[in-house]
């Protein structure tokens, strides 16, 4: 069913530039090599120049063998020497530029991939994130895009100096004999069935190889984000087994992609033997019998030995492509997700806040799968008021936080705020209406100061120590060393799961936004400092709309009002005494509570 307010939404920034609806290769182009195009043209210009310098070589052979070694000639050695030295000189700068630009171009192609990738997954669903574990996606966003970056020095040197130097070295070949020519390239049509073959395994191959990778390094998610459900569960050997097994699944796969990959060359070499014993079998007899002189047969030789070098790599890039491709596949296939909880084309004026921050629910439903989170779920959250949900796990208290900052969008029914549609509001207005702090506290690898402040503009240092003292965090702090400096590391594995939810209340109380959510804020406190929080809270609440999650019934007993919650509807409302007193489904929950007292 589609939400109301959904008819005029604006579609979602391109981030891929074209992913969504151009071929792979115009993709390419368009997003990533276009920009880089005059790095790329003067590489190519070198690498063409570099790869001459190979026919000039083989060109050389013939008088440094005909005049000076056979001939003597004292003064031919003069100009040949020269001749070979500037062609390597030239060489060696040609080399050296192209490849410095080559590293340039690839590494911006990269990181440009990667930044792209993670900006559109930025704007997907919160939904997208739960079918696809994080090691998956960091398996995308690194290990493709790495994949994907050999393809740029392989397809373009093969393009700017490869072929180039091929050119130059069959023109030498022919120069000399357009028959030995033919017979040193006599096996090539036989390479065809078997690369276009091979073409096709290695990309079979290499994309079961990054899926492998993909799995590999979910499997290493799972076990850093769980070491200590690990270690108390004494499962290290469980782990192990379950790592090596992924592991080896990955190295099957891998081997397979480079064995394909290798086999392009192989062929190549194959080709080589046959073509260089036919020649020399050929050419031999005509040296013998003063038909070719030893000079023209050395040129030539040279020639053909420096040809299958450039054919081998020409011949590879099939393969590499390929693989590559497999890599730009998936990677595409990212850009091709597309939001679906996007903001209006045409986005109503944010409500004011906190005086018309009124929050309705009406018969809203919402799914996840084939079960509904939410029934026909109705009720109001009048604004400067505490609205408190409570009910039995699954009752679908956290989905309407979700519904109502649209992490997830109803497929029926109506939710507002001062009156406006949240689908009709823009999301960064929407969701800057809210102040939320979770049971989870989730914290960043930065600084605590980082984490207080996190988006919320132009906070001066003042405004942090009142939010800090404000959450009972100011003893804390003064322990640290490096105070506001203080690193968290990773999911703020440096602090206490109490100091953490304390840092989450202080940023929340830092954005100051007109409408509260909270979800057993305190529950991770000790007694002391949970009155204390508690008491911050209340202040902050004051004169603003606040819907509180609670499984400790103590915690909302003050509330103004008490929504209960069952199987996604909503059963009963009121305050905590005129609930006790109609019994029901809240009397229960409360009596289970405290029947020991």
């Amino acid at each position: 069913m589609t939400t109301p307010g959904e008819t005029e939404t604006s579609t979602p920034p391109d981030t891929g530039l074209g992913a969504r609806d151009l071929p792979l290769v115009r993709w390419l182009w368009r997003a990533y090599l276009r920009p880089l195009r005059l790095m790329i043209i003067c590489a190519l210009v070198l690498m063409a120049i570099e790869g001459a310098m190979l026919g000039a070589i083989s060109y050389i052979v013939q008088p440094m063998f005909d005049q000076v070694f056979i001939a003597g000639d004292r003064d031919a050695v003069y100009w040949v020497a020269g001749a070979v030295g500037l062609i390597f000189v030239i060489r060696a700068v040609t080399a050296f530029g192209h490849r410095t630009l080559m590293h340039g171009v690839g590494l911006r192609i990269i990181t440009g991939m990667q930044r792209d990738m993670v900006a559109h997954l930025l704007t997907l669903d919160s939904a997208y994130f739960q079918r696809n574990p994080p090691g998956t996606l960091i398996e995308r966003v690194r290990g493709d895009t790495t994949v994907a970056n050999t393809i740029w020095a392989v397809v373009l040197g093969a393009a700017g100096r490869d072929i180039v130097g091929l050119i130059a070295l069959f023109a030498v070949a022919i120069s000399i004999d357009p028959v030995w020519t033919l017979v040193a390239v006599a096996g090539a049509p036989l390479l065809l069935g078997p690369v276009l073959i091979l073409q096709r395994y290695v990309r079979r191959t290499t994309f079961r190889a990054r899926e492998a990778a993909a799995r590999l390094s979910t499997r290493l998610d799972e076990i850093f984000h769980g070491i200590n459900t690990v270690k108390l569960n004494t499962s290290e050997t469980r782990e192990r087994g379950r790592f090596a097994t992924t592991t080896d699944g990955f190295l099957r796969q891998e081997m397979k992609a480079r064995m394909g990959q290798a086999g392009i060359p192989m062929m190549t070499d194959f080709v080589a033997a046959i073509g260089f014993a036919g020649v020399l079998v050929y050419g031999g007899s005509q040296i013998i019998d003063g038909q070719k002189t030893v000079g023209e047969f050395m040129s030539f030789f040279t020639a053909m030995g420096l040809i299958f070098e450039p054919l081998r790599r020409v011949a590879n890039v099939a393969g590499a492509w390929q693989a590559a491709r497999a890599s730009l596949e998936r990677i595409q296939e990212i850009f091709k997700v597309a939001p679906t909880i996007l903001a209006p084309a045409k986005p109503s004026v944010a409500p004011e806040a906190p005086a018309a921050a009124d929050i309705r629910f009406e018969d809203v439903v919402v799914t996840y799968g084939t079960e509904n989170a939410l029934n026909g779920a109705t009720f109001t959250a009048t604004a400067g008021e505490t609205t408190a949900l409570v009910g039995a796990s699954g009752a679908g208290k956290s989905t309407v936080f979700n519904a109502l900052t649209r992490l997830v969008d109803p497929e029926g029914g109506r939710v507002t705020v001062g009156g406006v549609e949240t689908v009709a509001l823009d999301l960064t207005d929407l969701r800057a209406l809210f102040s939320v702090v979770t049971q989870e506290a989730p914290m960043f690898d930065e600084s605590l100061r980082d984490n207080v402040v996190l988006n919320t503009p132009d906070v001066s240092d003042a405004r942090i120590r009142d939010a800090l003292e404000a959450a009972n965090l100011t003893d804390f702090v003064a322990r640290l060393p490096q105070g506001l400096d203080a690193e968290a590391g990773p999911r703020g594995s440096n602090w206490s799961g109490g100091q953490r939810q304390r840092v989450a209340i202080a940023r929340a109380l830092v954005r100051n936004a007109p409408i509260l959510l909270l979800d057993e804020a305190t529950s991770a406190l000790d007694a002391e400092s949970e009155v204390r929080v508690q008491a911050a809270l209340d202040n902050l609440a004051a004169d603003r709309t606040t819907l509180v999650i609670a499984h400790r019934l103590s915690t909302v007993r003050r509330a103004d009002k008490i929504v209960v919650m069952q199987d996604g509807r909503v059963l009963d409302e009121g305050k905590h005494d005129e609930l006790l007193a109609r019994g029901g489904v809240y009397a229960n929950l409360y009596q289970l509570q405290f029947s020991d007292a």
